[in-house]
């Protein structure tokens, strides 16, 4: 038998359809699902239309740590929606303000060896307990959840060898966003990245957290580490060592492709705006001046990384025109927070505390002032996603955050030492952290009687026909690379408070990029029967939420055509019966403009055909041109598709299953 990396050991253990080869659609068995509530509305209203009785995975955990602020009934009602549906159908409930989904299910559930899926593209963070952790769409999450596999194209394995030690003031967001300067945030797109080495030794549980979780801002399917002794002396001190179990890459093994980074050589380094790869070292932008540092998030969620900016701010007052916002990860990291006073330090030097939650990250609150540079310990920092429309949001370590909010500009956290006698801290992790699980609340045994509380802003899930054979339709929007699904559908507490309510939140439909777009949709459906738009190179990147392929489809949106796509994004697309395809000569992006009209004619027999669909076209002119256009879609994904999309083909399951 040829020896394992830990990510092969995982699917070789878990795979129930097709085979391992990079390229090819496999089926996983899945144990656990993370639902979050700005895609947890979606799933259990999916949930609800597939005729669930109760969830088949072996833990499933609703989570609402995103839609915090209850500035009227939404959220709120959302709230008690989700609770009576995580009862009804047999998942645990992390009520409002217990924390930030991804390191509490870290804290309280996750498992070496078992595999996830999440309603969130950051789920991907699990994997550093040494487990297969899959951010997706939330149709996907309800399809697991109701007892199907898990598909997705098998990706290329890439071994990412960490060796050295970091420096003093380096560390694990530097390694991420080292990541992210050599590759991009399409560069582990169709990957999974699995780290070792003996760079590994150093790095606790929650720095390999902080990799794992903008694995996602690589485009990766997936980031794996090894369950190691690091893995287990996380697990003791959150009182379940019993769960800890040893995998490890065997001798010899073989990656797809390789990486190396000699940690002794980082520096820190700093993504300026408006995209997690925008990456150059601090030293090149210190001196700029900021007006707002966040700390916190599901990107650095670690107990260490308030311990350090409390320690670096600890009897000194932040500048008098920085705006220190803490976003604590959970109820149990304050109490921790307390006992080794980081609380108290960061509280005497000015933070404002905010809800265990997201908050800033998804632009629930946290708005940076107009024309100012906001320092965040997030994950992303796409345009407007804080919900200022000029915004300047650069993503660092906190010790750059800290050290920033100091002095009042960008600053390299090296120079701390010259410009405040600040040493280096060295940081001991506790061996045993005070547990804090009393808003979790479990499932009951038999929640079948359990009736669903539909606020008046929960609206069913509008039904969708099959895929018709002919279409005449307009390209109602050209974009370009790199289009982030915050741009498609707008993040923010103006807009997410309507994520259950598709007829109100499709209002908002390329909104960022074309304020035009659901007024032309509108008309455009009656008229021509839908639309299609036109798009770069990794459409879609970013955020797993499906309301950026439902809100399209709400409008009428037929098809994609995109030089290439993001995976999330590609995976809802299918999964609402929209059309993804590709082209295949750069020349037919050049030659398509907005207004163009499209014709399709025998297109159920094209996309089975597998070869390239003929298009017809027209431009803004009225010339006539043709071209082709490709699909990469299964059979089974096919099928899906020509239905109309995941729930009416699990519907049609459901007839025939007994169980």
């Amino acid at each position: 038998m040829n020896p394992f990396n830990v990510t092969q050991k995982l699917i070789d253990h878990h795979l129930i359809e097709g085979e391992a080869i990079p390229g090819r659609e496999i089926g996983i068995r899945i144990d656990q699902a993370l639902l979050q509530d700005a895609t947890g509305t979606l799933v259990q209203l999916e949930l609800e239309a597939m005729g669930l009785k109760r969830a088949k995975t072996e833990i499933a955990v609703q989570y609402v740590d995103h839609n915090l602020l209850q500035t009227d009934h939404k959220n709120a009602d959302d709230h008690l929606f989700l609770y009576t549906a995580a009862q009804r159908f047999g998942l645990w409930y992390s009520r409002p303000g217990n924390g930030v989904s991804h390191p509490v299910h870290m804290q309280r559930f996750g498992i070496p060896g078992k595999t996830l899926v999440g309603s969130d593209s950051h789920s991907c963070a699990a994997g550093s307990l040494g487990m297969l952790a899959i951010g997706t769409g939330g149709l996907d999450v309800a399809s697991v959840i109701a007892g199907e596999p898990y598909y997705v194209k098998m990706p290329q394995i890439m071994g990412v060898k960490l060796t050295g030690n970091l420096p003093e003031w380096v560390s694990a967001k530097d390694i991420v966003l080292e990541m992210l300067r050599r590759y991009g945030v399409k560069g582990g797109v169709g990957k999974i990245m699995e780290y070792y080495g003996d760079g590994l030794k150093n790095l606790s549980a929650m720095d390999r957290h902080v990799i794992a979780n903008m694995g996602a801002e690589l485009g990766a399917t997936s980031t794996v580490f090894p369950s190691d002794h690091e893995t287990y002396r996380f697990l003791k001190a959150q009182g379940r060592p019993g769960d800890w179990v040893e995998i490890i890459s065997d001798k010899d093994c073989k990656y797809d492709l390789n990486e190396e980074i000699v940690l002794d050589g980082l520096e820190p380094l700093i993504a300026l705006p408006s995209s997690p790869g925008n990456v150059v070292p601090v030293r090149e932008v210190a001196g700029r001046s900021v007006g707002q540092v966040v700390i916190g998030s599901s990107a650095n969620p670690g107990l260490r990384d308030f311990w350090i900016a409390g320690h670096i701010v600890k009897n000194r007052t932040v500048n008098n025109g920085v705006s220190f916002d803490i976003n604590p990860t959970s109820r149990q990291l304050i109490l921790n927070m307390i006992k080794n006073h980081s609380f108290a330090n960061l509280i005497k030097a000015g933070a404002r505390f905010h809800q265990s939650g997201c908050m800033g990250c998804i632009g629930m609150g946290q708005a940076p002032s107009s024309n100012t540079i906001s320092l965040r310990t997030m994950p992303r920092n796409f345009p407007s996603r804080s919900g200022t429309e000029d915004d300047q949001v650069y993503l660092c370590s906190p010790e750059t955050a800290a050290a920033s909010a100091l002095t009042g500009k960008i600053t390299d956290p090296r120079d701390l030492g010259k410009l405040f006698d600040i040493p280096y801290p060295t940081y001991s992790s506790p061996e045993k952290e005070i547990i804090n699980s009393d808003l979790l609340v479990a499932p009951l045994e038999d929640g079948s009687g359990v009736q669903l509380e539909k606020g008046p802003n929960i609206k069913e899930l509008p039904h969708f026909s099959p895929m018709s054979d002919q279409y005449n339709i307009p390209v109602l929007l050209k974009m370009g690379d790199n289009v982030s699904t915050d741009e498609i559908l707008k993040a923010g507490a103006d807009v997410l408070p309507f994520r259950s309510n598709i007829p109100e939140i499709s209002k908002y439909t390329y909104s960022v990029i074309d304020p035009t777009f659901y007024e032309r949709a509108i008309k455009a459906k009656p008229i021509y029967g839908g639309h299609v738009v036109i798009a770069g190179e990794n459409y879609a990147q970013g955020s797993s939420r499906e309301h950026a392929a439902l809100a399209p489809k709400y409008l009428g949106q037929v098809c994609v055509i995109a030089k290439s796509y993001a995976r999330i994004a590609w995976q809802n697309l299918i999964n609402f019966g929209i059309l993804p395809l590709e082209f295949i000569h750069e020349e037919d992006y050049d030659n398509i403009e907005q207004g163009s009209m499209l014709s399709f004619e025998n297109l159920r027999a094209g996309i089975k055909s597998r070869i390239g669909i003929p298009i017809r076209a027209t431009n803004a002119s009225g010339q006539l041109f043709e071209f082709e256009a490709v699909h990469t879609m299964s059979d089974r994904q096919m099928e899906v598709l020509l239905k109309g999309g995941v729930i009416s083909d699990f519907q049609e399951k459901l007839k025939h299953r007994t169980d």
